[in-house]
């Protein structure tokens, strides 16, 4: 193996106070082989992998070969987990390898999931099976291709080894990349041991990486606050606008560099309705579809807490401050989710009545089980109103009479702009979505993968994912929602 660093490690977190983390290597894997190696995402990284063998990779990202000048580290940090504060989580089946810095000039967070036991496991195994894996990878690359903030998937292992979950299955690591792992949930873990020097040390930290346009605000810390508030909001929008269901929106999964983290039991609605939930932990649909923004506030209302010592001396000042903060964030939800979903449907700017015009679509959808993804894509090739050009997207409708009901007042809102069908057209392919991970693709590479050992079907749904916004020539498959023996119901988060 080449004794050049591969990645020029340059490790910030490492450098904070011992509290923030445990030095734990990864535990070797028994038998690592290479899935999958994410070249372009390598070379924006400025991580060259050339010089190495898929075997020596498989080392690397099994954990079993050390790169040179990485600070193997578990992160600590406490959480909500579905409304109920745990102090003590921290990464139990992660490692932090280190830090590079990008072509970019922006830092980023190499880290191993998966790779076996930390002080911060508890009662868990460390390791990762290898559906979860998977599904990460395809999630987390489809998000990205999506234009949606997401943690990223640079490579994927089998661990040569079966870990027992419901039943034996094989095991596997995954290697994210992260602008940063910081979540809501580390700020609580200083908070709630009242440890204001930490606080101050780990705001300090997020700001000079995450946020460096707030390094001299006379009120740096309100300023965050507000900065993160703004980032969530606009993520979550984005989430709603695809029809995607994160299923675990604890504060430990809510990051503070506003991506998407942590893909466990997350899921693409299908057929559409407001109280979805597919995750099988989520009893009682604390996160269903229509309840990510209200959860979100929810986190961000914890983080707002967590943050108090920092915003004033004066605790009663503090929390005027945090709650006029927190306050911003159903506006600001609302402007970025009705702007986005306005331009799914043509529009490109927001006039009195189309939020009503939008929440009478999706009512429509909901009555008539429409498929969301398809829906939105199919009312792009509609613009003109002919026969011909509706009847794909009547074809959704149990009622076709429902969306033609609805389509009357959508094009007399559309003559009220001036851009022509076809620039119209083509603004909405490219935030209308052809191909998602559709839970039934992503259960059948995981079948294939663990039944069968064959990893054809994941690569071909990885490929069509890399273009989601261009129709592809053969694959009309992937753009179908499942037939009803297709359906998944479930899902999972691996742990």
């Amino acid at each position: 193996m080449s004794n050049a660093p591969l990645f020029n490690f340059d490790n910030s977190y490492a450098r904070l106070s011992d509290s923030f983390y445990a030095l734990v290597p990864p535990t070797p894997a028994m038998s690592p082989e290479l899935i999958q190696f994410n070249q372009p995402l390598a070379e924006s990284l400025g991580v060259d992998f050339s010089a190495l063998s898929s075997e020596e990779m498989a080392l690397i990202f099994g954990g079993n070969t050390i790169p040179e000048d990485a600070e193997p580290l578990a992160m600590a940090y406490a959480g909500h987990q579905f409304g109920n504060l745990n102090p003590q989580l921290g990464d139990g089946r992660a490692v932090l390898l280190g830090e590079t810095i990008g072509k970019d000039g922006l830092r980023y967070d190499i880290q191993l999931k998966g790779p076996g036991r930390t002080p911060f496991s508890r009662s868990g195994d460390g390791r990762a099976a290898l559906g979860p894996i998977l599904r990460e990878y395809l999630l987390s690359e489809s998000m990205a291709t999506l234009n949606v903030p997401t943690t990223r998937a640079l490579a994927a292992v089998t661990s040569g080894e079966f870990i027992m979950r419901e039943r034996m299955v094989p095991g596997a690591i995954i290697t994210r990349i992260s602008r940063s792992f910081v979540r809501v949930g580390t700020f609580q873990f200083f908070a709630i041991r009242d440890n204001p020097e930490a606080l101050k040390e780990l705001a300090d930290y997020v700001i000079a990486r995450n946020y460096p346009e707030l390094e001299g605000n006379d009120a740096p810390y309100l300023a965050l606050l507000n900065a993160v508030i703004k980032r969530q909001a606009s993520l979550i929008a984005r989430w709603m606008q695809l029809g995607f269901i994160h299923g675990v929106m604890n504060t430990d999964n809510m990051s503070i560099a506003g991506e998407t983290i942590d893909y466990g039991p997350c899921a693409f609605i299908d057929e559409y309705h407001p109280e979805k939930v597919f995750s099988s932990i989520d009893r009682e649909g604390r996160y269903a579809y229509q309840n990510q923004p209200a959860a979100g506030h929810w986190d961000l209302c914890r983080l707002a807490e967590a943050l108090m010592p920092l915003l004033d001396e004066d605790r009663e000042e503090a929390a005027k401050l945090a709650q006029t903060a927190i306050n911003e964030f159903p506006p600001l939800y609302t402007a970025y989710w009705l702007t986005g979903m306005c331009n799914k449907l043509g529009l490109t700017e927001v006039q009195d009545g189309d939020k009503e015009l939008v929440e009478d679509l999706l009512e429509r959808m909901a009555t008539n089980k429409a498929d969301f993804t398809l829906t939105f894509r199919h009312l792009s090739d509609a613009l003109s109103g002919s026969d011909e050009r509706d009847q794909p997207i009547r074809d959704l409708f149990t009622n076709a009479a429902d969306f033609d009901g609805w389509a009357v007042k959508w094009r007399i809102r559309l003559q009220q702009e001036t851009r022509n069908d076809s620039e119209r057209q083509q603004a909405m392919y490219q935030v209308n979505p052809i191909y998602i991970p559709r839970n039934h693709l992503v259960e059948a590479v995981i079948r294939a993968a663990e039944d069968n050992q064959d990893f054809g079907p994941f690569y071909e749904l990885l490929k069509v994912l890399e273009q989601p916004f261009s129709q592809q020539e053969n694959r009309e498959q992937y753009a179908l929602p499942p037939k009803p023996e297709q359906e998944v119901l479930r899902t999972f988060c691996g742990t």
